[in-house]
């Protein structure tokens, strides 16, 4: 049989034959080498260049030891690795900076593109390759199959605080699949972890992935951890929200990629091919659209970015008279603030960046606070949380130090940190 091999920065040999030697050489796979994998984390920390597409050769072979442990059948085994291969090719540039945006343009995110890039539902230009769902067909793999592992399936869930904790109305139903890639354990995030700790230079995101993948099972129909594995499993878990206060959230990279998100909310329409290009070419994209759009892009190019000016707790929040703190974090409502803040400080709309991420979080990553991984100790099944006091604290763990924070540039950040305080905190 043809294969081969890619050496991959975090797990060595990567051997690919069959579909996925094609799937790896077909155009919308090989746009994610133009997409860095953590959009402007690298103006913080420098070797944080690594790009999508390193990291779904990463979930692919994860999938496949998962797979190789699990002792999958050969179908299940070849439809579980499809999807983990291909289930960042409808990121739009910029992976998650700009899906804020477009989840509000489009009412679409990243993983409902790459469904119908799996199925065959998004229209593609002419060329001599052969499309995603041609090349699963040919091997016998259902489209469709693969599409249903991509979405988030949204469980039944109750909003306490800022996290959301999981309600068990699921288990006993055939989900492993599934959650090998939408699961409080699943692929994506064991390589993103270590992929991205090792970028960064951050060492908060390494885990013990062998550990993990070795004490995985099936029960009842789902993935379930041995007693074995819980050590392993607290410290995935803390590594975790350790990489998204340190790393994902860090207050300068955050800022970037909101002063960006506002260029790309004040052009008229978002451009048609927006799901094909790469990110120089959507920021030569921007650049071109006016004069606001140009100086964001200068700015990012020089990393001359806006400064915090000021950075509210929720417990700040909670005294302030017009603010609803389920409602703010809404895009609508984020804009009618910052429009009210410059208002105060009669300065441009466009110059006033209003943080609440907790809607944003919910959207990128949807699994944070997700801590119900089942433990299975001898028969007897229960939950992480149930079983382990740290998986608790980590539930309630904030994912950022603010539930608001302003920033503008720097030369007005003194005077708007206290016109950001009065407008939210008198009005």
């Amino acid at each position: 049989m043809t294969y081969k091999t890619i050496q991959d920065t975090v797990h060595g040999s990567v051997k690919f034959s069959g579909p996925f030697l094609e799937l790896i050489d077909c155009p919308e796979l090989q746009r994610l080498r133009g997409i860095k994998q953590l959009g402007l984390t690298n103006l913080v920390f420098p070797g944080a260049n690594h790009t999508r597409l390193e990291h779904s050769i990463g979930a692919y072979h994860v999938a496949e030891k998962m797979s190789q442990q699990l002792q999958l059948k050969e179908h299940e085994k070849n439809t579980v690795k499809a999807a983990a291969l291909l289930h960042d090719v409808g990121h739009a540039p910029f992976s998650h900076t700009l899906e804020f945006i477009i989840e509000s343009q489009k009412d679409k995110d990243h993983m409902d593109v790459t469904q119908e890039l799996i199925r065959g539902d998004r229209k593609i230009e002419e060329r001599d390759h052969q499309t995603i769902p041609d090349i699963l067909e040919d091997h016998g793999i259902d489209p469709k199959q693969v599409a249903d592992l991509i979405k988030e399936k949204t469980d039944r869930v109750k909003i306490t605080d800022f996290n959301v904790h999981e309600e068990q109305g699921y288990f006993g139903e055939e989900k492993y699949m599934y959650q090998m890639i939408h699961g409080p354990l699943d692929v994506d995030q064991l390589d993103y972890l270590l992929r991205d700790s090792h970028y960064t230079g951050a060492s908060h995101g390494i885990i013990d992935m062998e550990r993990l993948i070795q004490t995985v099972e099936i029960y009842n129909g789902n993935l379930v951890v041995s007693k074995g594995g819980v050590a392993a499993v607290e410290g995935m878990l803390v590594a975790r929200g350790l990489m998204y206060s340190s790393v994902y959230f860090h207050k300068t990279a955050r800022i970037a990629e909101l002063m960006l998100a506002k260029a790309v909310d004040w052009i008229e329409e978002l451009p048609e091919n927006l799901f094909s290009m790469t990110d120089r070419q959507f920021l030569d994209f921007l650049e071109r659209k006016g004069d606001f759009q140009r100086e964001v892009v200068d700015r990012l190019k020089y990393r001359h970015l806006y400064k915090k000016c000021l950075s509210l707790s929720r417990e700040e929040l909670s005294q302030a008279k017009d603010i609803d703190l389920e409602n703010i974090g809404k895009l609508r409502n984020i804009r009618e603030l910052e429009r009210r803040i410059a208002s105060k400080g009669n300065i441009d709309e466009k110059y006033v960046l209003v943080d609440v991420p907790y809607e944003e979080v919910k959207l990128s990553e949807p699994r944070l606070s997700k801590t119900g991984i089942k433990i299975l100790d001898d028969e007897n099944l229960s939950t992480l949380s149930k079983y382990s006091p740290l998986a608790r604290a980590l539930q309630r763990r904030p994912t950022q130090p603010w539930a608001m924070m302003i920033s503008c540039p720097t030369e007005m950040r003194d005077k708007m940190g206290e016109k950001a305080r009065k407008e939210i905190m008198s009005s």
